[in-house]
């Protein structure tokens, strides 16, 4: 049985992106080492007025065993969500913020971050596992 969603998404949009390569060797060295690249997700909220959230997440896009940092690329993504009466309680508040609209909008940001970074002159890239946030979610909830 699949719960109601108590909120609603008002508007999704880039707030800031930013993509760093500081030679053209180092943009030769990504497309050969794009495999040792991974893409990190944090996932920050704020509220607003009128039961108004605002959800920000943040993709960022590089090599973690670098020392010295070739190329990096960073997108934060906001979604402002309006939050029904009913669901004032802060556990379901996280759980909206946390799991909820990351898992809706998730493909949408995914997409763009991509596409960008594909645009930027690199291969197309493809993830090898889908996020799970309500995974995430229940596994920090511990």
């Amino acid at each position: 049985m699949k719960m109601a969603k108590n909120y609603k998404i008002l508007i999704s949009y880039v707030k800031d992106i930013s993509s760093r390569i500081s030679s053209t060797e180092n943009f030769i060295y990504l497309k050969d080492n794009i495999p040792k690249y991974s893409l990190g997700i944090d996932i920050n909220s704020m509220p607003l007025k009128n039961n108004m959230a605002e959800v920000d997440i943040k993709l960022t896009f590089d090599n973690k065993t670098e020392k010295d940092k070739k190329a990096y690329f960073e997108m934060t993504h906001t979604t402002v969500i309006r939050v029904e009466e009913s669901a004032v309680n802060k556990d379901e508040l996280k759980k909206i913020f946390l799991s909820d609209v990351p898992t809706e909008i998730y493909p949408e940001i995914e997409k763009k971050f991509f596409e960008i970074v594909k645009s930027i002159g690199y291969p197309e890239i493809k993830l090898e596992k889908r996020i799970n946030f309500q995974e995430m979610f229940k596994k920090n909830q511990k």
